[in-house]
């Protein structure tokens, strides 16, 4: 199997846990917990920023001692938005599930001056991205221009059945600006129906990295460089939460230039 395929390690619990140690690189980490009603998840940023998403249910949410209520509105992630919490750098974390909850927490290397923040359904529009059997659906949580993190860029995509997305195939491996920026990334998969399976391939210009994976639900693919373009299979739509991070907040990416002529049709 793949390096850059990891598969959940629990049915429930802590089912993903991506450090950037585990990774083999520097500045992404992804976590993913799955809980039942009454069931409490907790943490410390410690020197990193965090994002709290809720893929999908509800449930209460503290940090550093403010009680935010209960957040969350939808059930699976193939509806609707997502509420989302930034945790900055040295803030102490709760989650207690109302319902059963999928919880992400994506984090990144903090800085100072920023603040805890509810990051509601509706904050930044959901947006159709592509045409025809290129179309997705793009809702950026912490996009770059919010001004509100030090590292953390967080995007959640749902591509249709026998549509593709992250296409026509980009990368974001050289810390090259404007031209181009250096930005680690991870995937988080979900499939509707959930026995389903996509495809990924990560691959570079030299070839020397070149893998294709079929991913299913729940599965983490690492994108450490390369293009990475994802085809969701005929009856299976595919969710993705993404999290980059990297040296400067900034996404700027380079697209594969034997392929640059699809953009005339899309």
């Amino acid at each position: 199997m793949s390096k850059l395929l990891v598969k959940p390690k629990a049915q429930s619990g802590l089912m993903q846990e991506i450090t950037p140690e585990s990774a083999g690189w520097t500045f992404v980490g992804f976590a993913l917990n799955r809980l039942k009603p009454g069931e409490t998840t907790a943490g410390e940023a410690g020197e990193k920023e965090l994002c709290l998403v809720l893929v999908s249910g509800k449930a209460k949410v503290s940090v550093d001692g403010e009680d935010f209520g209960e957040l969350g509105e939808r059930m699976t992630p193939f509806e609707g938005q997502p509420y989302a919490v930034y945790v900055p750098k040295g803030s102490k974390w709760q989650a207690v599930a109302t319902t059963d909850l999928d919880l992400a927490v994506c984090s990144a290397p903090g800085g100072e001056g920023f603040k805890t923040k509810v990051i509601r359904p509706g904050t930044h529009p959901q947006m159709t991205r592509g045409k025809g059997t290129n179309t997705r659906y793009v809702t950026n949580i912490m996009p770059e221009d919010d001004g509100s993190a030090q590292s953390l860029l967080v995007v959640e995509v749902i591509t249709p059945g026998g549509h593709t997305s992250s296409y026509p195939p980009h990368k974001h491996d050289q810390d090259n600006l404007p031209a181009e920026s250096y930005l680690e990334e991870t995937y988080y998969h979900r499939l509707n129906p959930p026995q389903g399976f996509a495809m990924q391939r990560v691959y570079t210009d030299d070839r020397s990295l070149d893998e294709t994976m079929a991913v299913e639900d729940g599965d983490v693919t690492l994108v450490p460089k390369g293009y990475h373009p994802v085809a969701a299979v005929h009856g299976y739509d595919v969710y993705y939460l993404n999290v980059m991070a990297g040296p400067k907040r900034i996404w700027k990416f380079h697209n594969a230039k034997e392929h640059e002529w699809l953009f005339t049709g899309i």
